[in-house]
């Protein structure tokens, strides 16, 4: 299934319904008072958040969404009915903007919050509301106002537990496949993965989590190079992130410096989130060289692991650290 983590869509709540004209006409009432009904009110466009939605998939098939218009009054002061709601499930993390002035209207991060995306129109008067001293056979009633419509943009924020950052061909969706039960496309060369990938982390002691395998990000990323903001997004929310590093490249040391300056970049407050270092593809170096990359990089940073996701080398050592991880901060939340 395709991912899709924005859309631009169409929203129209229903209209009000008329008001109606109508009197008595009863056996020896000839000129019976107004029995006029209301109309009913047109239906609301809500959009509920929902757990286990993972894409916007839907909105690539349908963009406009429209509720159900009031029913119009009848005679017997028989009022219309109001009109169906439309509900819009959306996954949760979705941010809801108005679509001209890219204005943030509502930020969905729990299962169940709702946002009222478009409201109804009022039902019209019936013509008893016109009935006075002087005009007792008012001919009057009031259609029903006009129901809400605009344009919406959604766009999406993975909720993860664990973020995978690192530069293209950094061994990322390798490790996602050896943490967890998803099967990404892995391949030898770089930008394999073109979109977030999730998957499950089970622990023996620990509640499971989600790691999010975030697509390779680039030099000027914070600045919408190579797709940057799109995907620097779904590291926001994430508790932990995990910056892998190919230390088999040459340029190990300039590679960190650039995934770290880009999530400074785009947010400072990605600087103060719990962030595990992994050194990756320690099979292709030798120990003497590991040793030495390890002091320099604890400089950086107090939790440094090395692994080999190809090889499966080190990988228990990293389950524990992530859930050692998740453990603290839960109790700083406490």
């Amino acid at each position: 299934m395709a991912f899709i983590d924005e859309a631009r869509f169409f929203v129209k709540a229903g209209d009000g319904g008329n008001g109606c004209v109508s009197f008595r006409r009863e056996k020896y009432v000839p000129k019976g008072g107004p029995n006029g009904g209301d109309g009913g009110k047109g239906g609301d466009v809500i959009i509920i958040a929902k757990n286990g939605l993972q894409s916007l998939i839907d909105f690539r098939y349908r963009s406009h969404f429209k509720a159900e218009r009031g029913g119009h009054g009848k005679g017997k002061d028989m009022h219309g009915r109001g009109g169906k709601n439309c509900i819009v499930h959306v996954p949760v993390g979705s941010i809801i903007k108005d679509s001209d002035s890219d204005t943030v209207l509502v930020d969905l991060a729990t299962d169940g919050e709702t946002f009222l995306a478009a409201q109804g129109g009022d039902g019209g008067m019936g013509n008893p509301h016109f009935s006075s001293g002087t005009n007792r056979t008012p001919r009057i009633a009031t259609n029903g106002k006009i129901g809400d419509e605009h344009w919406l943009k959604i766009e999406l924020k993975l909720i993860a537990d664990v973020g995978l950052v690192g530069l293209p061909n950094a061994g990322k969706s390798t490790l996602l496949s050896q943490l967890s039960a998803a099967n990404p496309k892995v391949a030898a060369y770089p930008f394999t993965t073109l979109e977030p990938q999730l998957g499950v982390l089970n622990f023996k002691f620990n509640d499971p989590c989600i790691i999010a395998d975030i697509p390779g990000l680039v030099e000027g990323a914070h600045n919408g190079v190579g797709l940057g903001h799109k995907f620097l997004r779904h590291v926001e929310r994430t508790s932990i992130i995990l910056h892998i590093i190919d230390v088999a490249d040459e340029n190990v040391k300039e590679n960190h410096s650039i995934i770290a300056n880009e999530l400074l970049s785009y947010k400072e407050e990605l600087a103060d989130r719990t962030q595990i270092l992994v050194l990756n593809k320690i099979d292709l170096i030798d120990e003497s060289l590991l040793k030495e990359l390890e002091d320099i990089f604890k400089t950086y940073c107090n939790d440094v692991v090395s692994i080999s996701g190809l090889a499966g080398l080190g990988i228990e050592h990293l389950k524990e650290k992530i859930a050692e991880k998740l453990d603290e901060n839960e109790l700083s939340e406490i």
